[in-house]
């Protein structure tokens, strides 16, 4: 088939696509969906994205009713999520004789609902009757509105932008910090979409869009200093970032917690094949004593705090308010030689049905996973002090999947520290995401990041994107590394989202002007 013979060959593809009625129309969705959720990490198979959308778009065409663009757009999302998301569920497998009863909810029930935002999307653009590239903007659009306010509505969900396709592709994440992840989400699905207008033009333009992305981050990472260049590390820090490995189900069961501080002494104290660790680093909650209130526990972790450095690792704290009962938070200390903590942060994006029971009135039933108590929110993003470091914001778990709320703007710390412990997921492809997520957190700040997990992956994350070391799932060990210095606030770091606003509210006005035209068009033909 040559080029020429293109568009008629989509245009047969859109017709029998249209044509579908029934369960072959919501079977084909729910693949389409599944299809697309394969783009993203760890597999990336990005020419997916060029068959699901062109072809959801053509199919939206040959929806007669508003029922049927609204399942429709709910199968595609069902698959979408489905695919995306089933390791959720693999948390309940800790403890499966008190949890068998949530699989299905974790499995299903979630992508279910997070489906609502594509079958509002597919109902906008068929409502708006469009056409055409009119088709195209129009879904691109309302894709970013959905994908905005999953990442926000009841404390928001933001995993699997589509803009983490691109994570192959260092060049092509660096939109990431003029736009934010978002932006980047726009341009995939605007580019995936094209080709659903059949036109050689449109492909065109697909093609140059990516094209000019591409350009622009290619050409920014060409003016970086190379990644391992002196002048891109902070002078006379070396962290060692500790990842024992300990399966979840010993961590739930409480089997052996002296052992488990043991195993991360032990790795804590090996020998250094370069310069010494001036701080270790340890994963949430690899500390399975109180420390905020056991002295004895503190003192023992103080020992392997380098001499002016410390261990920073995640803990449970405790206060116990006289009267009251005890409140918990999951929290991160800094804990200096002798035992001394330096620092305290306290998570303060807690994760749903994991560490708390939101309207615990209506779901008090549904115990959370990860303890049978609340936890309590900490303040938010902010900088902590620790001796011998730049400031730091620490972000525990998926604290760091939240765009533009993973850093304090009025006390912009010089390096990001997400501690996590994804031993809850197995080996699935939820760690292979987390990580991936967590590092376009560097590139939109500016900021490099450093990742220490229970199970993997950990590593670090310089300002522009760049993996300069890893430690791969379930593999125990640890990275002697140097912590990369930070650059200048970034657009994105600087306005956030607002420039995305205000092009979401330019395109809109500009879908807006074509439906009056196209209405008007529509009746002086009627008059006619």
């Amino acid at each position: 088939m040559n080029l020429s013979g293109l568009p008629a060959f989509l245009d047969r593809l859109a017709a029998r696509s249209a044509a579908l009625t029934g369960w072959r129309r919501y079977g084909l969705a729910v693949l389409l969906g599944a299809g697309a959720a394969l783009a993203l990490p760890p597999f990336h198979i990005l020419p997916l994205l060029w068959v699901a959308f062109p072809v959801l778009l053509w199919q939206i065409e040959g929806c007669a009713t508003r029922r049927q663009a609204f399942a429709l757009g709910w199968c595609f999302g069902l698959g979408f999520f489905v695919a995306g998301l089933y390791w959720i569920a693999n948390a309940l497998t800790v403890d499966t004789a008190r949890f068998w009863w949530l699989m299905p909810l974790a499995a299903v029930g979630l992508p279910a609902l997070l489906a609502f935002f594509t079958a509002l999307v597919v109902l906008a653009v068929h409502l708006l009757r469009l056409r055409g590239l009119a088709l195209v903007l129009g879904f691109a659009l309302f894709w970013l509105i959905a994908e905005y306010l999953r990442g926000h509505i009841l404390t928001g969900f933001p995993w699997n932008l589509l803009g983490y396709a691109w994570a192959p592709s260092g060049a092509m994440l660096q939109l990431a910090a003029l736009t934010g992840i978002y932006g980047l989400s726009f341009v995939t699905v605007l580019a995936a979409c094209l080709p659903a207008a059949r036109s050689r033009g449109a492909m065109a333009a697909a093609v140059a869009l990516l094209v000019l992305v591409w350009g622009g981050g290619a050409v920014r990472l060409a003016g970086a200093p190379a990644a391992d260049d002196p002048a891109m590390r902070v002078e006379g820090v070396v962290l060692r970032l500790v990842q024992a490995t300990i399966p979840q189900y010993e961590k739930w069961a409480g089997l052996n917690p002296r052992e488990h501080l043991i195993r991360h002494l032990e790795l804590s104290a090996r020998p250094a094949p370069g310069p010494r660790p001036t701080h270790v680093l340890w994963p949430e909650t690899a500390v399975p004593y109180l420390l905020s209130e056991d002295i004895q526990a503190r003192a023992v972790v103080g020992r392997v705090a380098p001499d002016g450095g410390a261990v920073l690792t995640g803990a449970v704290r405790v206060e116990r308010p006289a009267g009251e009962l005890p409140r918990y938070w999951n929290s991160l200390h800094a804990v200096g030689p002798g035992g001394l903590i330096q620092a305290t942060y306290d998570k303060a994006h807690l994760v749903p049905f994991g560490e708390y029971v939101p309207m615990r009135d209506i779901f008090g039933f549904l115990p959370a996973v990860a303890t049978s108590l609340d936890f309590q929110r900490g303040p938010g993003p902010r900088s902590i002090q620790v001796p011998g470091l730049p400031p730091v914001s620490p972000l525990i778990c998926y604290e760091a999947i939240f765009p533009g709320a993973v850093a304090d703007p009025d006390d912009r710390p010089g390096w990001l520290l997400n501690v996590t412990n994804d031993g809850w997921y197995g080996f699935s492809t939820g760690p292979f995401q987390h990580f991936q997520i967590a590092r376009l957190r560097a590139i939109e700040e500016g900021l490099p990041l450093v990742r220490v997990a229970n199970t993997g992956i950990s590593g670090v994350v310089d300002s522009y994107g760049r993996v300069t070391a890893r430690l791969g799932l379930e593999e125990t060990g640890f990275l002697d590394v140097a912590l990369p210095t930070a650059l200048p606030p970034t657009p994105y770091a600087r306005w956030g989202d607002a420039p995305l606003a205000g092009l979401v509210l330019l395109l809109a006005g500009l879908l807006a002007v074509r439906l009056r035209v196209g209405r008007n068009i529509r009746l002086r033909k009627t008059f006619d």
